[in-house]
């Protein structure tokens, strides 16, 4: 019985893509996640991922991947974002709300336009990871090898510079240009991140995977691989529910995700509540 449940889903060569797929995603997430909680941006990631709607709407619109208009659509936002915040008096919030509404509202009338009959909107909200083809499969394992080898070779940088800006740059390192890649990157992963779980649920795994591995860590390359873990345990435990119990695969990969953190949260609730009550004989 066991054996089925875990096995079944797997016969199917789209679920073996959706398998893969979610792993990529539990990994990289997290992994770019435990930057972005560090330097507190997780609006930026659920901007982001509103913002890219009309590069997206585009690639369906001509019959391509939408990786295609999602990723440079989204590299272009987030570099503007911090173009805007460093040359101008606006705050970065500010910044990313007035792209964030204009461009998701963007996306909303390019599909009115279209009149819903050439897009599902639910799988660009919620996701639909067992609808993809081989390309978006390899697509996504290139993108994924790409953003692991940058996120290694610029490892310690990238930490340095989140705990310390003005540090950074007084050793010699590039802190702007740093800050501009980690954005570039944070770009790519939301597009490839979509697919399994939508616009709306970005974040769900983005940031909290990691947030919940702060809970029960205190090194970063601890919150790091812990956030791994919970970013793949919530992807395929998601993708299982979505198949036995015909749900979008989106809000179940969410859904496990934020059991993982309430978990995580309780644990160290418990914790400190044990540590405050007093020793009796």
């Amino acid at each position: 019985m066991l054996h089925d449940l875990l096995i079944e889903p797997f016969q199917f060569s789209f679920m073996l893509r959706a398998l893969i797929i979610c792993v990529c995603v539990g990994i990289i997430c997290p992994f770019l996640g435990a930057h972005v909680i560090n330097r507190q941006m997780g609006f930026m990631g659920d901007a982001l991922a509103h913002a890219v709607m009309p590069g997206v709407v585009a690639s369906y619109i001509i019959g391509v991947s939408p990786f295609i208009g999602g990723i440079p659509m989204a590299i272009a936002v987030a570099l503007l974002v911090g173009y805007l915040v460093r040359t101008t008096k606006i705050s970065n919030d500010t910044s990313i709300g007035i792209l964030f509404t204009g461009l998701f509202a963007l996306g909303l009338v390019l599909i009115s336009l279209l009149g819903g009959t050439q897009i599902n909107v639910e799988d660009l909200l919620l996701g639909q990871v067992t609808s993809t083809s081989k390309t978006d499969l390899y697509v996504t394992l290139a993108l994924t090898a790409s953003v692991l080898f940058v996120m290694c070779l610029l490892y310690k940088h990238m930490i340095f510079t989140g705990f310390d800006f003005d540090g950074a740059t007084v050793v010699g390192l590039n802190a702007n240009f740093i800050d501009y890649l980690l954005l570039s990157i944070l770009s790519v992963v939301i597009v490839v991140t979509l697919q399994a779980v939508g616009i709306i649920l970005v974040v769900g795994m983005l940031i909290t995977p990691a947030a919940a591995a702060s809970i029960v860590t205190n090194r970063f390359w601890k919150l790091v691989v812990v956030g791994m873990v919970f970013g793949i345990v919530s992807a395929i435990g998601g993708l299982y529910s979505s198949y036995h119990f015909d749900l979008p695969s989106g809000p179940s990969i969410a859904i496990f995700s934020t059991m993982i953190f309430a978990v995580a949260f309780l644990k160290n609730q418990l914790q400190l509540l044990t540590k405050k009550v007093p020793m009796t004989n």
